[in-house]
C-alpha cells in the first residue's frame, strides 16, 4: 500500500476487504504525523487508533458522538465511540482485517477536523495509563 503525501482528512475512505493489506510500521509513522494526538494501541490481538476528546458537558460530548457517526455513515467505516459526561473516546480500526487501515487514519484526521469546528473549549485528554481504557 502507498500512503499518500496529501492530507489525509481529504480522502475518501475504500471500501476494505477480508484480504486488504494493513498499513506498514513505515506508513503508521508516516500518517502519525497527520494525526499526532492519536496513540495506536493493541487490543485483542488487533492495533487500533484512540484518542479522548474533553468537553463542558455531556451534552456537547453527545452532540460530537452523533457528528462523528454521521461523518462514520458517510464514509462507510465506524468507530467505537465511548460517550462519558464531558468526553468522548473514539477508537478506530478495521474490523475485517483485525488492524489499522489507511482507512482509519483517514478517519482519525476527519475526527480531528471535527473536533475543531466543534470549538470546544477543551483538547484532547492524555492517556490515563489504561484508567477507563476499552
Amino acid at each position: 500500500m502507498t500512503v499518500p503525501n496529501n492530507s489525509i482528512v481529504n480522502m475518501r475512505c475504500e471500501a476494505c476487504r477480508a484480504d486488504a493489506p494493513h498499513v506498514t510500521e513505515a506508513e503508521m509513522a508516516r500518517l502519525l504525523l497527520q494525526v499526532p494526538q492519536w496513540e495506536i494501541l493493541e487490543q485483542d490481538g488487533s492495533k487500533r487508533l484512540r484518542r479522548r476528546f474533553r468537553f463542558d458537558s455531556f451534552a456537547q460530548a453527545l452532540t460530537f458522538t452523533n457528528d462523528v457517526g454521521v461523518i462514520a455513515e458517510e464514509e462507510g467505516h465506524h468507530p467505537s465511540l465511548l460517550t462519558e459526561y464531558g468526553r468522548v473516546t473514539v477508537t478506530w480500526w478495521s474490523r475485517k482485517i483485525r488492524g489499522l487501515h489507511i482507512n482509519d487514519f483517514i478517519m482519525a484526521g476527519k475526527t480531528d477536523r471535527l473536533f475543531s469546528q466543534h470549538g470546544a473549549s477543551g483538547d484532547s485528554l492524555p492517556d490515563p495509563g489504561g484508567v477507563g481504557a476499552l
